[in-house]
């Protein structure tokens, strides 16, 4: 709704946070089969005063059948989890806002544990996924904003959003042994760049508050966006972690919160903040995985990155959650204050469409965070609420709950059939204001089922495209040709001129 700028004021009075981003990404192996699965979700209100929050977890079948009346199992996390954090820190968590999985989709043991990290306290939760059980605590400093895992399952790598740092916590999932090292520690406000330049600046990267870290696929580096702008490109296997690319916010615009790898190319996104000092941006930027080096630093905004596409034209728009269809075929990358997703082909890497998601079911969704079923069928999306506990002006809803799309035409458009609803009614005021989802596979995938009639449209597709090339080379083509021939007229009408 594109009110929610000119209502600002009312928006952030009520909501608690300033800043929120997102990691929305489908899960790191995209080979995407039928499997049985279930759906994490987490309503970050408050469910008792020192904080709390709900953890809701769908199975598929409930989902599938009637989704809108699903029934999920709810775990309050001002329970066990609260206690558990109390004994290991001495402090209870507040604003549950990211979750992960530890490994990938193809494996029950890659799906063994949860991390939720907890935005307004630091804290970081690692939760059993069959029992549901909390085993380990974590406090991290001021604010876990975002966790990612790194593909070998050894490590979790933390936003510390107004800490301003980068951190990393040692995982030994088989055995729960969960330890935060502090020497890997690399400080964001402190320190230079290896170019010389001052980490953070004034002009070149104002406020370095880390967003979210995505690692490369294959876990040798990691991304981290910058509340100000302006991302830094992390070694984050030495001790300490160090830089080895830097961007000013001229480059990377603030407050990235999607990043997702495909095709060898790193998609980061740039986003709206807080309301005085950056309320609307929406741009989406591609990198050449290969192009880092790990051994010699790049010189500043180097490797450049390529504007894939930019929507800040239109006034009042947000990026934020992201994801990959089917095979990688096509990115989205969703906006909250426009309650659209655009969706680009990653063979090309043009924008081949943009669908709402404001309708009958919704009027005003604000989409977040996202993931994807195995079989690529459906979308799954956290629909905010009326009083955001994160993101202001940006994140304010009309149905907090679990969205439900419908992917169509082999994930290049999509349609919100159904809201999953969540609530948390206090003194006649809804505060329900889900943010996090995952999908966790609980089943085998079957890679092989549809393989046939995936390549089949795979090569229908293909051929599309390349009719689409075609064409658009000959208009292009065409065009040439009626420039240069104006081109030619304008210089003999001047050597005409002349000559009189």
């Amino acid at each position: 709704m594109r009110t929610r700028i000119t209502l600002a004021a009312a928006v952030l009075a009520i909501s608690v946070a300033v800043t929120a981003a997102a990691v929305a990404a489908a899960p790191d192996d995209r080979r995407h089969g039928a499997a049985s699965h279930e759906v994490w979700t987490v309503d970050q209100s408050d469910t008792r005063p020192d904080g709390g929050g709900t953890l809701y977890i769908y199975a598929d079948r409930e989902l599938q059948e009637d989704g809108a009346s699903a029934e999920p199992e709810r775990i309050d996390l001002g329970a066990q989890a609260r206690d558990l954090c109390l004994e290991r820190t001495g402090t209870a968590p507040v604003r549950p806002h990211m979750i992960v999985f530890n490994g990938g989709p193809d494996s029950r043991d890659g799906n063994s544990h949860a991390a939720l990290a907890f935005v307004a306290s630091g804290h970081v939760l690692f939760l059993d996924t069959e029992t549901r059980e909390p085993v380990e605590c974590i406090d991290a400093g001021s604010q876990a904003h975002a966790v990612w895992p790194t593909p070998d399952q050894r490590h979790l790598l933390v936003a510390n959003q107004n800490g301003k740092l980068f951190q990393r916590i040692a995982t030994d999932y088989e055995n729960e042994r969960f330890t935060l090292e502090d020497d890997a520690t690399l400080e964001l406000a402190n320190g230079t760049t290896p170019s010389g330049a001052l980490r953070q600046d004034p002009a070149l990267r104002p406020d370095n508050a880390p967003i979210c870290p995505r690692t490369d696929d294959s876990g040798r580096i990691s991304f981290v966006t910058l509340r100000g702008g302006g991302m830094f490109v992390v070694d984050h296997t030495t001790t300490p972690m160090r830089i080895i690319a830097e961007y000013d916010r001229e480059a990377v615009r603030p407050n990235g919160c999607g990043g997702i790898e495909a095709r060898g190319k790193m998609y980061i996104n740039s986003g709206a903040g807080a309301l005085e000092t950056n309320p609307a941006e929406h741009e989406v930027y591609g990198f050449d995985v290969d192009d880092f080096s790990t051994t010699r630093p790049a010189a500043p905004n180097m490797p450049a990155p390529r504007l894939i596409y930019s929507r800040n034209a239109e006034g009042d728009v947000d990026s934020h959650g992201v994801l990959l269809t089917k095979k990688e075929r096509y990115l989205w990358v969703n906006d909250r204050i426009a309650n659209d997703i655009t969706v680009v082909d990653t063979r090309r890497d043009k924008v081949v469409e943009t669908f709402s998601l404001e309708g009958d079911v919704s009027p005003d969704p604000a989409p977040d965070l996202m993931d994807i079923a195995p079989d690529g069928k459906t979308v799954y999306v956290a629909l905010r609420g009326p009083s955001p506990g994160s993101g202001g002006h940006a994140a304010v809803g009309a149905t907090p709950g679990l969205g439900v799309i419908d992917v169509r035409r082999g994930g290049r458009s999509g349609e919100l059939s159904y809201v999953a609803r969540m609530s948390n009614m206090r003194e006649g005021r809804e505060l329900a204001d889900p943010h996090a989802v995952r999908v966790r596979v609980i089943g085998p995938v079957a890679v092989d089922r549809d393989r046939e009639r995936d390549e089949r449209q795979d090569e229908r597709e293909r051929e599309r495209d390349e009719r689409q090339d075609a064409r658009e080379r000959e208009r292009d083509e065409r065009q040439d040709a009626r420039d240069r021939e104006r081109d030619e007229r304008e210089r003999e009408h001047g050597e005409r001129g002349r000559g009189d």
